[in-house]
Protein backbone atom coordinates (compact mmCIF):
# COMPACT_ATOMS: atom_id res chain seq x y z
CA UNK A 1 0.00 0.00 0.00
CA UNK A 2 1.55 3.29 -1.17
CA UNK A 3 0.97 6.63 -0.02
CA UNK A 4 2.43 9.00 -2.02
CA UNK A 5 2.72 12.85 -0.63
CA UNK A 6 3.91 15.91 -1.96
CA UNK A 7 7.58 16.92 -0.99
CA UNK A 8 7.31 20.16 1.07
CA UNK A 9 10.44 22.28 0.95
CA UNK A 10 12.39 21.40 3.37
CA UNK A 11 12.35 24.00 6.74
CA UNK A 12 15.06 26.87 6.80
CA UNK A 13 16.53 27.54 9.87
CA UNK A 14 16.43 31.47 9.05
CA UNK A 15 12.69 31.27 9.05
CA UNK A 16 11.46 33.90 11.96
CA UNK A 17 10.56 32.78 15.69
CA UNK A 18 7.05 32.79 16.11
CA UNK A 19 5.28 35.95 16.88
CA UNK A 20 4.98 35.49 21.10
CA UNK A 21 1.06 36.74 21.01
CA UNK A 22 0.01 33.68 18.84
CA UNK A 23 2.41 31.59 20.85
CA UNK A 24 0.29 32.53 24.00
CA UNK A 25 -3.19 31.86 22.03
CA UNK A 26 -2.12 28.49 21.26
CA UNK A 27 -1.01 27.36 24.56
CA UNK A 28 -4.14 29.08 25.87
CA UNK A 29 -5.97 26.67 23.46
CA UNK A 30 -4.33 23.85 24.35
CA UNK A 31 -4.78 24.45 28.27
CA UNK A 32 -8.72 25.12 27.35
CA UNK A 33 -8.60 21.61 25.23
CA UNK A 34 -6.83 19.98 28.11
CA UNK A 35 -8.97 21.24 30.96
CA UNK A 36 -12.05 20.11 28.60
CA UNK A 37 -10.67 16.53 29.14
CA UNK A 38 -9.60 16.46 32.47
CA UNK A 39 -13.49 17.47 32.73
CA UNK A 40 -15.02 15.05 30.62
CA UNK A 41 -12.30 12.39 32.82
CA UNK A 42 -14.01 13.99 36.22
CA UNK A 43 -17.74 13.52 35.13
CA UNK A 44 -17.44 9.90 33.81
CA UNK A 45 -15.22 9.10 37.60
CA UNK A 46 -18.78 10.78 39.33
CA UNK A 47 -20.82 8.27 37.22
CA UNK A 48 -18.54 5.12 38.47
CA UNK A 49 -20.03 3.26 41.12
CA UNK A 50 -19.64 3.85 44.93
CA UNK A 51 -16.83 2.14 46.14
CA UNK A 52 -15.17 1.39 49.63
CA UNK A 53 -13.04 4.36 51.06
CA UNK A 54 -10.05 1.29 50.93
CA UNK A 55 -10.36 1.52 47.18
CA UNK A 56 -10.60 4.86 46.37
CA UNK A 57 -6.54 5.34 46.66
CA UNK A 58 -6.53 2.90 43.64
CA UNK A 59 -8.20 5.51 40.98
CA UNK A 60 -5.12 7.06 39.73
CA UNK A 61 -2.80 6.70 36.47
CA UNK A 62 -0.85 3.71 37.13
CA UNK A 63 2.83 4.67 37.67
CA UNK A 64 4.29 1.18 38.88
CA UNK A 65 3.23 -2.62 38.66
CA UNK A 66 1.95 -2.74 42.62
CA UNK A 67 -0.24 0.29 41.58
CA UNK A 68 -1.87 -1.78 38.00
CA UNK A 69 -2.19 -4.68 40.54
CA UNK A 70 -3.70 -2.06 42.71
CA UNK A 71 -6.72 -0.56 40.42
CA UNK A 72 -6.53 -4.21 38.10
CA UNK A 73 -7.88 -5.62 41.35
CA UNK A 74 -10.24 -2.73 42.40
CA UNK A 75 -11.68 -2.58 38.63
CA UNK A 76 -12.05 -6.60 38.35
CA UNK A 77 -14.12 -6.92 40.86
CA UNK A 78 -16.86 -3.81 40.03
CA UNK A 79 -16.71 -4.87 36.31
CA UNK A 80 -18.63 -8.06 36.96
CA UNK A 81 -22.21 -5.62 37.52
CA UNK A 82 -20.67 -1.99 35.84
CA UNK A 83 -18.86 -3.53 32.53
CA UNK A 84 -19.62 -0.74 30.61
CA UNK A 85 -18.78 2.32 32.77
CA UNK A 86 -15.48 0.57 33.48
CA UNK A 87 -14.66 -0.04 29.65
CA UNK A 88 -15.70 3.69 29.04
CA UNK A 89 -13.41 4.75 31.82
CA UNK A 90 -10.53 2.90 30.44
CA UNK A 91 -11.13 3.71 26.46
CA UNK A 92 -11.15 7.74 27.82
CA UNK A 93 -8.62 7.64 30.16
CA UNK A 94 -6.19 5.43 27.40
CA UNK A 95 -6.99 8.17 24.52
CA UNK A 96 -6.24 10.75 26.89
CA UNK A 97 -3.42 9.74 27.79
CA UNK A 98 -2.06 8.96 23.89
CA UNK A 99 -3.21 12.62 22.98
CA UNK A 100 -1.39 14.79 25.70
CA UNK A 101 1.93 12.59 25.85
CA UNK A 102 1.10 11.61 29.37
CA UNK A 103 2.90 8.30 30.68
CA UNK A 104 0.91 5.27 31.85
CA UNK A 105 -0.25 3.45 28.94
CA UNK A 106 1.93 0.75 29.01
CA UNK A 107 0.50 -0.46 32.93
CA UNK A 108 -3.15 0.65 30.98
CA UNK A 109 -2.31 -2.39 28.51
CA UNK A 110 -1.16 -4.39 30.90
CA UNK A 111 -4.70 -3.70 32.95
CA UNK A 112 -6.44 -4.89 29.55
CA UNK A 113 -4.62 -8.01 29.75
CA UNK A 114 -5.45 -8.55 32.71
CA UNK A 115 -9.30 -7.44 32.42
CA UNK A 116 -10.20 -8.35 29.15
CA UNK A 117 -9.96 -11.27 26.88
CA UNK A 118 -6.70 -11.14 24.72
CA UNK A 119 -8.94 -10.71 21.45
CA UNK A 120 -11.25 -7.38 23.06
CA UNK A 121 -7.79 -6.24 24.82
CA UNK A 122 -5.78 -6.34 21.94
CA UNK A 123 -8.04 -4.77 19.65
CA UNK A 124 -8.81 -1.73 22.62
CA UNK A 125 -5.05 -1.08 23.28
CA UNK A 126 -4.87 -0.48 19.64
CA UNK A 127 -7.79 1.80 18.93
CA UNK A 128 -7.07 3.79 21.99
CA UNK A 129 -3.45 4.14 20.91
CA UNK A 130 -4.74 4.98 17.42
CA UNK A 131 -7.25 7.06 17.96
CA UNK A 132 -4.83 9.47 21.11
CA UNK A 133 -1.91 9.58 18.49
CA UNK A 134 -4.22 10.84 15.97
CA UNK A 135 -5.80 13.59 18.36
CA UNK A 136 -2.57 14.48 19.49
CA UNK A 137 -1.11 14.42 15.30
CA UNK A 138 -3.80 16.87 14.87
CA UNK A 139 -3.48 19.18 17.76
CA UNK A 140 0.20 19.51 16.64
CA UNK A 141 -1.48 20.47 13.05
CA UNK A 142 -3.48 23.21 14.47
CA UNK A 143 -1.54 24.64 17.22
CA UNK A 144 2.07 23.05 17.19
CA UNK A 145 4.06 23.69 14.07
CA UNK A 146 5.49 26.59 15.64
CA UNK A 147 6.14 25.70 19.29
CA UNK A 148 8.11 22.75 18.05
CA UNK A 149 10.26 24.39 15.32
CA UNK A 150 11.10 26.57 17.91
CA UNK A 151 12.49 23.42 20.00
CA UNK A 152 13.13 21.07 17.77
CA UNK A 153 14.33 22.48 14.71
CA UNK A 154 17.37 20.40 13.99
CA UNK A 155 15.59 17.33 14.67
CA UNK A 156 12.85 18.08 12.45
CA UNK A 157 14.76 18.72 9.81
CA UNK A 158 17.03 15.59 10.11
CA UNK A 159 13.76 13.89 9.59
CA UNK A 160 12.14 15.36 7.10
CA UNK A 161 14.49 14.58 4.76
CA UNK A 162 14.29 10.69 6.18
CA UNK A 163 10.46 11.05 5.66
CA UNK A 164 10.30 12.44 1.65
CA UNK A 165 13.12 9.81 0.82
CA UNK A 166 10.34 7.52 2.01
CA UNK A 167 7.35 8.97 1.13
CA UNK A 168 5.48 6.20 -1.31
CA UNK A 169 6.22 3.86 1.37
CA UNK A 170 4.85 5.64 4.66
CA UNK A 171 2.65 3.27 5.93
CA UNK A 172 5.47 0.41 6.48
CA UNK A 173 7.81 3.36 7.49
CA UNK A 174 5.37 4.19 10.30
CA UNK A 175 4.90 0.74 11.24
CA UNK A 176 8.52 0.31 11.71
CA UNK A 177 8.41 3.46 13.47
CA UNK A 178 6.29 2.12 16.15
CA UNK A 179 7.65 -1.11 16.57
CA UNK A 180 11.03 0.04 17.27
CA UNK A 181 12.35 2.06 20.36
CA UNK A 182 14.29 4.52 17.53
CA UNK A 183 11.81 7.47 18.48
CA UNK A 184 9.72 8.23 21.07
CA UNK A 185 6.48 7.83 20.56
CA UNK A 186 5.35 11.52 21.63
CA UNK A 187 7.67 12.80 18.77
CA UNK A 188 6.07 10.69 16.17
CA UNK A 189 2.73 11.87 17.34
CA UNK A 190 3.55 16.04 17.35
CA UNK A 191 6.37 16.01 14.46
CA UNK A 192 4.33 13.65 11.89
CA UNK A 193 2.12 16.62 10.41
CA UNK A 194 4.80 18.96 10.26
CA UNK A 195 6.84 16.69 8.19
CA UNK A 196 4.00 16.13 6.21
CA UNK A 197 2.78 12.49 6.79
CA UNK A 198 -0.88 12.16 5.90
CA UNK A 199 -3.30 10.97 8.43
CA UNK A 200 -3.95 7.87 6.65
CA UNK A 201 -1.33 6.05 6.83
CA UNK A 202 -0.19 7.59 10.48
CA UNK A 203 -3.49 6.17 11.77
CA UNK A 204 -3.36 3.00 10.38
CA UNK A 205 0.59 2.76 11.10
CA UNK A 206 -0.04 3.35 14.66
CA UNK A 207 -2.69 0.91 14.73
CA UNK A 208 -0.82 -1.88 12.77
CA UNK A 209 2.25 -1.15 14.23
CA UNK A 210 1.75 -0.81 17.97
CA UNK A 211 -0.36 -4.15 18.34
CA UNK A 212 3.10 -6.21 18.61
CA UNK A 213 4.36 -4.26 21.53
CA UNK A 214 0.95 -4.15 23.41
CA UNK A 215 0.60 -8.30 22.61
CA UNK A 216 3.77 -8.77 25.52
CA UNK A 217 1.99 -5.86 27.60
CA UNK A 218 -1.57 -7.69 27.33
CA UNK A 219 0.26 -11.33 27.89
CA UNK A 220 1.73 -9.98 31.06
CA UNK A 221 -1.78 -8.57 32.28
CA UNK A 222 -2.85 -12.22 32.31
CA UNK A 223 0.07 -12.84 34.69
CA UNK A 224 -0.11 -9.58 36.69
CA UNK A 225 -0.30 -10.56 40.30
CA UNK A 226 3.07 -12.68 39.13
CA UNK A 227 5.50 -9.39 37.84
CA UNK A 228 7.54 -6.92 39.88
CA UNK A 229 8.55 -4.42 37.39
CA UNK A 230 7.68 -3.74 34.05
CA UNK A 231 10.71 -4.70 32.77
CA UNK A 232 9.96 -8.17 33.42
CA UNK A 233 7.38 -7.87 30.32
CA UNK A 234 10.64 -8.05 28.27
CA UNK A 235 12.55 -11.37 27.74
CA UNK A 236 15.08 -12.30 24.95
CA UNK A 237 12.72 -14.09 22.94
CA UNK A 238 10.40 -11.03 23.11
CA UNK A 239 13.43 -8.78 22.05
CA UNK A 240 14.42 -11.19 19.11
CA UNK A 241 10.51 -11.80 18.14
CA UNK A 242 9.69 -7.40 17.79
CA UNK A 243 13.44 -6.87 16.01
CA UNK A 244 12.41 -9.21 13.69
CA UNK A 245 9.17 -7.54 12.58
CA UNK A 246 10.85 -4.52 12.60
CA UNK A 247 13.15 -6.00 10.08
CA UNK A 248 9.78 -7.47 7.91
CA UNK A 249 8.33 -4.02 8.34
CA UNK A 250 11.39 -2.23 6.19
CA UNK A 251 11.09 -5.08 3.56
CA UNK A 252 8.65 -3.45 1.20
CA UNK A 253 10.52 0.02 1.89
CA UNK A 254 13.46 -1.58 0.06
CA UNK A 255 12.32 -3.86 -2.50
CA UNK A 256 8.94 -1.95 -3.45
CA UNK A 257 11.17 -1.09 -6.83
CA UNK A 258 11.41 -4.61 -7.33
CA UNK A 259 8.09 -5.96 -6.40
CA UNK A 260 5.96 -3.21 -8.60
CA UNK A 261 8.82 -4.55 -11.09
CA UNK A 262 7.32 -8.24 -10.69
CA UNK A 263 4.13 -7.75 -10.63
CA UNK A 264 4.48 -5.46 -14.10
CA UNK A 265 6.14 -8.63 -15.86
CA UNK A 266 2.96 -10.92 -14.68
CA UNK A 267 0.54 -8.58 -16.27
Amino acid sequence: MNNVIKSSPPINNSIPAQNERIQRRDFLILALIFFISISSLLTIYILFPEVDISEKNAFKIPKTIDDAKFLGNVLYKYSKHHRYIIMLAFFSTYIFLQTFAIPGSIFLSILAGFLYPFPLALFLVCLCSSIGASLCYLLSKLFGRHILLKYFRTRIIEWQRKVQARSDSLLWFMIFLRITPILPNWFINVCSPILDVPLKPFFLGTFAGVALPSILFIQAGQTLHQLSSASDVFSWSSIIMLGSCAILSLLPIYFKDKIKNFFKKQN
